[in-house]
């Protein structure tokens, strides 16, 4: 079978919106899988957290998990209460991006790309199972490996041993099956050393094996998963559903609550302001679309579509807020440009180009660490390794330079004190 040639994805490119405070991906189902295979095939460092509602209650509530899913490099919507709110904050015909189907499809691509699986937790019995199943469904696909753990914590030994063997399988999507959170824990705590793409899928390996029955379509689609799973297992479920359910719909209400008074009140405000005011926003506008045009960051055709968007459709939204609900740039980057960037030039002293590029959601943590350790092999300035790693485009680090004065802001190692 020939392999699919593909592009590496840098994880900026991946439009996210906040759903009670956790970053979501907003993307199609077949992009996210487009991008989950483009980085299995060029075997990098990634992690997909598959996130229902428990998820995220349990990221709000709980600080270092949060943290997990802000350092995940997607985030995508499984149950439909997700979907329904990235529809209705602006990502309109989101799909949902569930573990089983996520299972289906990477199984069925997988062998196109060159790209072999791993599956890691639940019960041997379990697993032997869905070899059985996968083998007659996707005879293509290649099993790197198959192997239950230990409800114990490992030994560092055995963990080391666990990792080395996933290394020497050369795959490059690792299924893991140990429930939220201890999934993404996992996940999180081994990213920097599986060259792999994680993914937790909870309990999606009992119900391919047959064991527990998939809810029908209809109940999937119309947000009853969750009652069909309850009615399965309800004694395990039923405290968790009553400790989350309730929680998050306090919590998505508040927050559509704010969105839309937010928006009710910017269509007002556009009424009553005099025509100057419409003026003066007009050319902000302008001004925040040639900054980043001028970055690479948007295309002549999206400024024209937003400026039309706003004199037709969304007269009561400003510039960036239309490219940010159309997924095109993230909210923090638009204010950034719109609002950081003009004033950096006035700015006695500066900080370190990384700083800005994730002040600007340009680059995250994993990335800046990323980038830095390059520098100490290649001898090259911050901003260049991050051109070259395709993250950063060299128009963006040259309008950041122009706006600092400052040649010598690429930052050396000692930006990990300055950050």
């Amino acid at each position: 079978m020939a392999k699919v040639l593909s592009l590496p994805v840098p994880q900026n490119c991946i439009p996210r919106k906040r759903i009670v405070g956790s970053p979501v991906s907003a993307l199609s189902f077949e992009r996210q899988m487009q991008v989950i295979l483009s980085w299995a095939s060029h075997r990098e460092r990634r992690t997909v957290c598959v996130a229902n509602v428990h998820m995220l209650v349990e990221a709000h509530s709980n600080p270092s998990f949060a943290k997990v899913l802000e350092r995940s490099d997607l985030v995508t919507p499984d149950g439909m209460p997700l979907v329904w709110m990235l529809r209705l904050l602006g990502a309109s015909g989101q799909d949902r991006v569930a573990g089983m189907d996520v299972l289906y499809s990477l199984c069925q691509q997988a062998p196109k790309y060159g790209v072999s699986v791993y599956f890691l937790g639940s019960h041997q019995a379990i697993l032997d199972r869905m070899k059985q199943r996968l083998d007659r469904e996707y005879p293509d696909l290649e099993i790197a490996g198959m192997e239950p753990l230990p409800f114990r914590p490992l030994t560092p030994e055995e963990d080391e041993e666990l990792v080395d063997r996933i290394e020497r399988s050369g795959a490059g999507i690792v299924f893991l099956s140990l429930g939220c959170p201890k999934q993404e824990n996992w996940i999180d705590v081994h990213r920097d050393r599986l060259r792999a793409v994680a993914i937790g899928v909870g309990g999606v390996f009992p119900v391919y094996a047959g064991l527990h029955r998939h809810a029908p379509l209809w109940m999937r689609e119309a947000g009853f998963e969750w009652l069909y799973r309850l009615v399965q297992e309800p004694r395990r479920l039923w405290r968790r559903y009553a400790e989350t359910i309730p929680p998050f719909l306090w919590l998505a209400g508040r927050q559509l609550a704010t969105h839309y008074g937010r928006k009710a009140f910017n269509r007002v405000r556009s009424y009553l302001q005099p025509r100057d005011k419409f003026r003066e926003d007009e050319l902000r506008a302008r001004r925040i679309g040639r900054l980043l045009l001028e970055a690479g960051l948007i295309s002549p055709e999206q400024v024209k579509a937003v400026l039309e968007a706003q004199s037709r459709e969304h007269p009561d939204l400003r510039f960036g807020e239309i490219l940010a609900m159309r997924g095109w740039l993230k909210q923090e980057t638009v204010d950034f440009f719109a609002e950081q960037l003009p004033a950096l030039s006035e700015l006695p002293s500066q900080s370190p180009i990384g700083h800005y590029l994730k002040s600007a959601a340009l680059l995250d943590e994993h990335q800046i660490d990323e980038i830095l350790l390059a520098q100490q092999h290649v001898g090259l300035r911050f901003g260049e390794v991050a051109v070259l790693m395709g993250w950063v485009k060299q128009e963006t680090i040259d309008l950041l330079l122009r706006f600092t004065r400052n040649e010598s802001s690429f930052p050396s190692l000692m930006y990990l004190k300055s950050s």
